[in-house]
């Protein structure tokens, strides 16, 4: 195997395991998509994929971090949760990824409920706060995946064409 074969497969595997991060909180998703597709590019000297399709993947990259940050803490403050009822969103979500889908669903919205429940011992508001938190997560979630097919698609528009 050459080292430029080697380089694409690099890439390749940083592109899958950033497709998966964009699920999984634990995997920094849409910067590994990234870092995947510049050495992709790097590798073909970048003949194929050129600066100013990298500038636009880059500003995807930036525009989806903040998604991630925006849409969870939106979701929250809209409904008024405390910074309790974020962490056990996080915490919630981290737990989750044992459990499967049913965990990577009901993670964020456990950990906002018993986050809440903690700061302010009032089920009726800790319920809200976890809805709302967890449907901010879920919002975030579905942007970044619009984000996903949108760098696959460009990136793939200048390899290809």
């Amino acid at each position: 195997m050459d080292l430029q074969a080697l380089f694409y497969l690099i890439a390749v595997v940083l592109v899958a395991l950033g497709v998966a991060g964009t699920i999984l909180p634990a995997l920094p998703g849409i910067p590994l998509i990234f870092a995947g597709m510049f050495l992709a590019a790097w590798a073909s000297g970048f003949e194929q994929v050129g600066p100013w399709i990298l500038l636009l993947l880059g500003v995807l990259t930036v525009l989806s971090i903040a998604i991630d940050l925006l849409a969870t803490a939106m979701g929250a403050k809209r409904v008024g949760a405390s910074r309790m009822a974020l962490a056990g969103a996080v915490v919630g979500t981290v737990a989750g990824l044992f459990f499967g889908l049913i965990g990577l669903l009901a993670g964020p919205f456990l950990g906002a409920l018993a986050g809440q429940l903690m700061h302010d011992r009032h089920l009726g508001r800790a319920a809200r706060v976890g809805f709302g938190t967890w449907l901010g997560m879920l919002v975030g979630t579905v942007m970044k995946i619009g984000v996903v097919f949108a760098m696959l698609g460009i990136f793939a528009a200048a390899w290809f064409f």
